[in-house]
């Protein structure tokens, strides 16, 4: 790549898909860090930006067209009838989206009437709730009577769900508002699905992201652009990204880094993925990119880069020339200067008033901490920079930060995205914001640890926090030792309980299919959790089924936890998720469905008090959990 003396000027991109109601916050971190040395940058949302488009009058025309290219067997029946709705869809498009955007709220009156917007196969969903006693509206008792603009954001939502199933069955069937195309990049040993995807003519979607990537690229006429990529399922777009501008401009420097470059791409040996980007940096990207922009000013050889992949006569060479990472409370202070705040969406997918965190609101993304105090956990990356290296600030130049996004936002609503926010910083974090008498709202991630007592859950609760997050994993003292995970069932009942006594919501999450799990351990497992919902200790969770990674230490040493790795395969591309054989043979498949049942209705108060086994298809042994193991465990707090 030739080098310049010309001042480097930086364009950071959130490629689709990230999030819809808030910023994805890599690109305001290091726009903020570059800012603060004397860099220029700028950052520019091309997710939302590109459902934006799509989801408009315009962009459904489009739609149509395409669809009405297709023969009449391809179309299916929701594709069909969005066209014979069309009229309805095209004309209610662009007030929803200023509803939704915050800019119409009386708009709440018809969508609710159930006459304005088209209702396609997504709006069967409303049969699964439970009608009143009268047999009347199905969501009465979700929203009650004061509940009007909730419910319309909820409707709302369900009709962009049927867009986004005819954008999936007519243009791209991967296409999803938060995981677009993932299967093309998850653990994906070979890059042969992503070079035929890219390979493939543009469609209508690709087509929409192509001329929007090009259009910042005139806006900003930047030297440098970095993709961040913080999940498989925004790999596809940051490469179509990286494909538009080099198909413009071949000499403007492209870099990849992110979330998913820092699990899965640590041994990249593919050169084809050189062919959209010119560098990929690992982990923490301030000091890899300083030394990257030293680089191109002609400042730095290319030996001297720091974590970073190039390619050199068609092979994949890593160049890490060792220095220290940037120290965490000098990294800044994020910026979302360049984002356009008031054109985000608030969704609303889940009724739960926990669960809904995640889509309904914009929040200002702020870490704690770097890295995981604990870093013990076995099914976790603990090896890696990310968890590994732990770092923090004191609460002063944390609160300076908090103070300085709120002056430049407007917004007093934080998420702090920590791996686990430290007892002792948020008690300090909570005694300087009532120093300052600064009022704002906060959420974020925690280990249900015996250090967050009552009282500090009090303290948490006056200086602004309104829900927490923890891992509950396997509800099994005997997993739960296995993991590492350095709590009981007993404490996380007392430590949720309290945080909930302060009026703060609690979200569990929760693991099935750990290495040497039973059925009789997932059953009481699930009763535990009843007893917690039951007992109004937690108000929202969710089951995930463990994958095993090679960065864990469960991937690293297996035998240690019962089980045997299955070879990987080869490649040179991803690797990450390793497939194991536990002698156990639960089909764990089977019972994550019936998980997945039970806590969609604990979250919305049904069948709290019925036998865990109603949930299963398959017969189940009783559990052996005392009725009463919750209730007991707070009485003796």
């Amino acid at each position: 790549m030739p080098t310049s003396d010309r001042p480097t000027r930086v364009l950071a991109v959130i490629p689709p898909m990230t999030q819809l109601n808030t910023p994805y916050p890599s690109t305001a971190y290091l726009t903020g860090f570059l800012r603060s040395r004397g860099i220029a940058a700028v950052q520019e949302d091309l997710a939302l930006a590109l459902v934006l488009e799509l989801l408009s009058a315009d962009g459904l025309r489009a739609v149509r067209g395409e669809i009405e290219a297709l023969p009449q067997k391809r179309r299916s029946a929701g594709v069909q009838a969005f066209l014979d709705a069309f009229d309805r869809y095209e004309a209610t498009i662009d007030p929803v989206i200023a509803f939704l955007q915050g800019r119409d709220a009386t708009l709440m009156h018809r969508i609710c009437s159930r006459a304005f917007l088209p209702e396609g196969a997504r709006f069967a969903s409303l049969d699964a709730y439970v009608a009143d006693e009268d047999g009347g509206d199905p969501m009465a008792w979700a929203f009650g009577a004061l509940g009007t603009h909730d419910r319309a954001r909820h409707l709302a939502t369900l009709y962009l769900n049927d867009i986004a199933d005819v954008l999936r069955e007519a243009i791209d069937p991967r296409f999803e508002f938060v995981r677009y195309a993932e299967q093309l990049a998850t653990s994906q040993p070979s890059f042969d699905p992503l070079a035929d995807a890219l390979a493939s003519p543009p469609h209508l979607i690709d087509r929409t992201l192509q001329r929007l990537a090009l259009d910042a690229i005139a806006r900003h006429a930047p030297t440098l652009v970095l993709l961040s990529v913080p999940f498989p399922g925004a790999v596809y777009g940051a490469l179509r990204i990286a494909q538009a501008i080099k198909a413009h401009d071949p000499s403007l420097t492209v870099a990849l880094g992110g979330g998913f470059v820092n699990t899965e791409l640590r041994e990249l040996a593919e050169p084809r993925l050189f062919d959209f980007v010119d560098f990929v940096t690992l982990d923490g990207g301030e000091r890899p990119l300083l030394a990257l922009i030293e680089h191109l000013e002609g400042r730095r050889s290319k030996e001297r880069l720091v974590r970073c992949f190039v390619r050199e006569d068609e092979a994949v060479k890593y160049i890490h020339f060792p220095e220290p990472d940037i120290p965490f409370d000098e990294t800044g202070t994020p910026t979302w200067d360049g984002l356009p705040l008031a054109r985000y969406l608030s969704l609303l997918d889940m009724l739960n008033p926990m669960h809904r965190l995640w889509s309904d609101g914009r929040w200002n993304k702020l870490t704690v901490a770097h890295g995981c105090y604990w870093k013990k956990c076995s099914f976790c990356d603990v090896s890696l920079d990310y968890i590994s290296r732990y770092e923090a600030t004191n609460a002063q130049t944390l609160v300076d930060r908090i103070e300085a996004i709120v002056a430049e936002t407007g917004q007093t609503g934080f998420h702090f995205v920590d791996e686990a926010a430290p007892p002792k910083a948020l008690r300090a974090l909570a005694q300087e914001l009532k120093r300052r008498r600064l009022a704002i709202s906060w959420w974020g991630n925690i280990r249900f640890e015996k250090s967050f007592t009552p009282q500090l859950a009090e303290e948490l609760a006056d200086s602004g926090c309104i829900a927490v997050t923890g891992g509950l994993e396997v509800a099994s003292d005997r997993l739960l030792a296995l993991m590492k995970k350095g709590v009981s069932v007993e404490q996380v009942a007392r430590v949720t309980r309290g945080f909930a006594d302060a009026g703060i919501l609690v979200h569990a999450y929760l693991m099935y299919g750990f290495p040497t799990q039973t059925v009789q351990d997932t059953v009481d497992a699930l009763e535990y959790v009843r007893q917690l919902f039951a007992a109004s200790c937690i108000h929202s969770g969710f089951f995930h089924r463990f994958a095993c990674t090679v960065h864990s230490p469960v991937g690293k040493d297996p035998a240690a936890y019962g089980v045997t790795l299955l070879p990987l395969p080869e490649g040179r591309f991803a690797k990450n998720d390793v497939g194991f054989v536990d002698p156990t043979g639960v089909d764990h498949d089977m019972l994550g469905v019936a998980l997945k049942k039970s806590i969609y209705n604990y979250m919305h108060g049904i069948a709290l008090e019925e036998d865990v086994r109603r949930w299963f298809d398959v017969p189940v042994p009783k559990t052996r959990v005392p009725r009463h193991f919750i209730e007991r465990a707070l009485n003796l707090r």
